[in-house]
């Protein structure tokens, strides 16, 4: 089943290579979607996909994420699932 999620994350998450780790991630999953940092401080994520990379996706992120990150909260929104996401994108 494909499922489409947005994931806003804050805690030390800017600066430290979150984009890159999680564009790596989502790339080994299959994702399509994107990764932005948001001018608040935090990182957003929008990720679309089987239901169960996106579960791994969540997992990876609740085990901490990138080791040079500090997630102080995390913040899932269910969306419903596009046809136009194609790959997965660093956005800057």
């Amino acid at each position: 089943m494909i499922k489409k999620v947005k994931i806003d994350i804050s805690g030390l998450v800017q600066g430290v290579g979150f984009r890159f780790f999680t564009y790596q991630q989502a790339q080994k999953l299959g994702l399509v979607g994107y990764v932005q940092n948001l001018d608040n401080g935090n990182v957003e994520i929008i990720a679309q996909g089987d239901s169960s990379q996106i579960a791994k996706l969540i997992q990876w992120i609740e085990n901490g994420g990138p080791a040079s990150s500090r997630i102080s909260h995390v913040n899932i929104c269910e969306l419903s699932p596009q046809n136009n996401l194609t790959s997965f994108n660093v956005r800057y």
